[in-house]
């Protein structure tokens, strides 16, 4: 809205408690006491204006008809004149107005100019002052005046309106309210003082303001002086800040765009872009940032650029040694001047002028803000000094992001490496608490609190490969086999006389090691052999090579058959150590997302690990949630849920086997412990361990109960296609057949449940099984559920 009189159909009436009555009233008092001043001009000045009162006195008495605003146009010009000097319209940016409403007139004429070069259609609005907060911001402002109450809600109010560069500038509105008054109407309610109690605890209830203040209950008669500044630099440095303390950085896509419109408002140039490089003080170099849409103009492309011989020796030392802006009013310029990479990365990307701002703190260098345009000139060492008041804000940024970056580290070193679960995270915070104040109490002899956790149920499972010893030294033979063929193969060739009693021995060699293998093959066989290809047949093989071309070929192919890090053929081995790896993930990762729904039952400690297969163990009980209300449901609940998982791991693997490089079998297995124990956490291990002799039987059953044969037999307990459930009470039988009756009815246990004992293990003794075969269901069937303690009980009662 340019001006009322010109462009009326711009004003939009803001909901207001107060009907606006435009009033030159005021105004005219103060002439009256002018009209005997001793200064003859300043009195001939008063009796002008006080004329122009006489002549139309509905200037004086105030009208609600803003087409008056048009009608008396010239008179209102002539008695606002000593606050719009003619001498400063092209100076002052000033209109008279009415508060909190788009409503302005008898503009300067530098406002006059601001509105026109912002465009066609552009529409004046007072920014960061939502309507809702104009309408109560109003009725405070008429319990001050009218009720003599003293309530304080300044907040500063701005103009926000681009240049005709289409440059966003920011102009702050100061009012000057010295020519109005606000007088209550026949609609105003009477405001007591328990409505005033009412209303300074309820700021955001709108519904009770209007209550208290309707609409139009009062009137504002006069007119306001609205002197305008502008606060662009201000702004912007506010509005990075702003961005830089809100955190989205790489979270939001719009933050550069964003961030790059600021600065080009603070500099006034339309083609500035932004781009930032993080200095990796180790490598000297600088790097990209991660994030979407973050860009680096200095490395570009690349991951990251070496610093020394990249940059000139002028950049190198202000950026890093001298921690200073280094300008570059024009690439092309310099780039014909100095021949380093740094110009030339520039001008690849249409660089023509930059401003490489470092961000650095304590003397350490943190990064590079990089400031470029496609114009040379625009950027260049005066206006760099801009800068300086963004500097701090974006350091301080910085160093917050370096040091949230390093605790994401952390943390997922905590996670990968050494977790620590969030069910029993609580007692770690709580003992890192007390040990902090016990170090400001103590010092160096302060000790941290031992984690241990009482008269909690243990629960413990594994899927692992089954006979994966064996199924690796078949690999291993495989490969050396394959190994000790390509080389016989070789020998084969050789005719030489001279040469064949040396190289017979050595035929023979390979024609005992292929029979050891295929026969007898130990422990140390694997070692015996490598040592033999490495100390005896490569170094002969390199000098055969060279001496006689028709063994090249043959040599080639035996050696580009060997993996170079291992040195020697790792082919059936890589299958098996592959599959291993893809089961143990696949598995791993199923379980783990299978225990975000466990935990939702009831909060207990869980933790996985990888061997050739993956094992897990899970404590349930009252001591570890750290709330009172722990009952046996929720450890029945969790075998049910436990068992069931085992089941679908199973499913998921066999319904995958086409994903494997080998198609080997898996078991697995439940241990079952009746009575609650106790756990520590050892600080040397960094892991949970049962505590106390007694609870180290438990501990010994886990490591040996998968190998433990069936009584009477040398047949295992745990085998393909089965799960098998380890146990020692009576009720704990009962209570699993349960469980397995009720998922034989859901289909997924076949009927041929057995119940074996099992040979005794180092000093445990009275161990049974019950082992019952898996149904697999088809993979691309998914109806399966897991189903809960009480689903199960709701079955048995039916």
């Amino acid at each position: 809205m340019l001006n009322l009189i010109e462009d009326n159909h711009m004003y939009h009436a803001i909901e207001s408690p107060m009907l606006v009555k435009i009033s030159f009233n005021k105004l005219f008092q103060q002439y009256k006491t002018m009209l005997t001043s001793e200064d003859a001009l300043l009195a001939a000045r008063a009796k002008q204006v006080l004329e122009i009162q006489e002549k139309h006195p509905v200037l004086g008495t105030g009208f609600t008809d803003f087409s008056l605003l048009e009608a008396y146009k010239q008179e209102i010009e002539t008695v606002l004149r000593d606050s719009f000097s003619p001498l400063l319209t092209r100076n002052e940016i000033k209109t008279a107005s009415v508060p909190f409403q788009n409503l302005i007139f008898n503009p300067s004429q530098r406002f006059k100019n601001i509105i026109e070069s912002a465009g066609e259609g552009f529409e004046l609005d007072i920014k960061n002052m939502p309507e809702d907060d104009t309408y109560i911001i109003a009725c405070t402002v008429i319990l001050n005046f009218c009720y003599g109450y003293d309530l304080s809600l300044k907040r500063p109010m701005y103009y926000e309106i681009p240049d005709a560069n289409g440059i966003k500038r920011y102009y702050k509105i100061m009012y000057n309210a010295d020519f109005c008054e606000i007088v209550p109407t026949e609609k105003a309610v009477k405001i007591t003082q328990e409505d005033y109690d009412e209303l300074i605890d309820n700021f955001g209830n709108i519904e009770l303001w209007k209550a208290k203040f309707p609409p139009n209950s009062y009137t504002f008669k006069g007119f306001v002086i609205s002197n305008i500044f502008d606060v662009t630099d201000d702004q912007s440095i506010s509005n990075i800040k702003s961005s830089l303390i809100g955190e989205v950085k790489n979270k939001d896509k719009n933050f550069i765009k964003e961030f790059q419109n600021i600065f080009r408002s603070l500099l006034g140039l339309k083609n500035l872009r932004v781009g930032f490089s993080l200095y990796n003080k180790e490598e000297d170099t600088f790097e990209r940032v991660l994030g979407d849409d973050m860009v680096s103009f200095l490395v570009n492309r690349s991951d990251s650029l070496l610093c020394e011989t990249s940059l000139c020796e002028d950049s190198y030392n202000m950026l890093l040694k001298e921690k200073r802006f280094f300008a570059i009013s024009d690439v092309d310029k310099l780039a014909s001047i100095v021949n380093t990479p740094q110009f030339k990365i520039l001008q690849d990307q249409g660089i023509k002028s930059a401003i490489l701002a470092p961000i650095a703190s304590n003397n350490e260098l943190l990064g590079i803000l990089e400031l470029v345009s496609n114009k040379p000139k625009v950027l260049n060492s005066i206006n760099a000094n801009k800068l300086t008041d963004v500097m701090p804000f974006i350091i301080s940024t910085v160093e917050r992001s370096k040091k949230e970056e390093q605790n994401l580290i952390e943390a997922i070193i905590q996670q990968e490496c050494t977790s620590i679960h969030p069910s029993v995270a609580w007692k770690f915070r709580s003992a890192a608490k007390k040990f902090l104040f016990d170090k400001q109490k103590l010092g160096p002899s302060a000790t941290f609190s031992k984690i241990a956790f009482e008269n909690v149920y243990p629960l413990f499972g594994q899927i692992d490969i089954s006979g994966s010893s064996s199924a690796r030294n078949e690999a291993t033979k495989k490969d050396l086999l394959l190994q000790l063929t390509l080389v016989e193969k070789i020998f084969d060739k050789i005719t030489n006389s001279k040469e064949l009693l040396i190289y017979s021995q050595i035929k023979f060699q390979i024609e005992s090691f292929q029979e050891e293998l295929k026969s007898d093959f130990k422990v140390d066989t694997e070692m015996t052999i490598s040592v033999f290809f490495k100390n005896e047949i490569e170094p002969l093989l390199k000098f055969l090579s060279k001496k006689n071309a028709a063994l090249t070929d043959d040599i080639d192919n035996y050696f580009n058959k060997i993996d170079e890090t291992l040195g020697v053929v790792y082919f059936h081995r890589k299958s098996y150590d592959d599959t291993v790896a893809l089961f143990n993930k696949n598995m791993a990762s199923l379980l783990d997302k299978k225990q975000v729904e466990a935990q939702q039952m009831y909060p207990h400690y869980f933790e996985r690990f990888k061997t050739d297969g993956v094992e897990h163990n899970m404590y349930i009980g009252e001591d570890i949630t750290k709330e009172d209300g722990f009952n046996s449901i929720y450890l029945y609940n969790l075998r049910l849920w436990q068992l069931q998982v085992m089941c679908e791991m199973e499913n998921e693997y066999y319904n995958s086997q086409d994903e494997y490089p080998l198609s080997l079998d898996v078991a697995s297995m439940i241990l079952v412990f009746n009575q609650p124990l106790s756990i520590r956490f050892r600080m040397d291990e960094k892991r949970f361990d049962v505590d106390g002799t007694y609870n180290a039987r438990y501990e010994v059953v886990k490591k040996r109960v998968d190998k433990a044969f069936i009584k009477g037999t040398e047949e295992r307990v745990t085998g393909k296609g089965k799960i098998t459930i380890v146990y020692s009470q009576k009720e704990d039988e009962i209570e699993y057949l349960r469980y397995v009756k009720f998922l034989q009815s859901k289909k997924v246990l076949n009927n041929d449940e057995e119940i074996l004992e099992l040979e005794n293990l180092q000093g445990v003794t009275g161990l049974k099984a019950i082992r019952v075969s898996l149904l697999y269901s088809n993979k691309a069937d998914n109806s399966k559920e897991l189903y809960t303690y009480g689903d199960l009980m709701a079955e048995i009662k039916s």
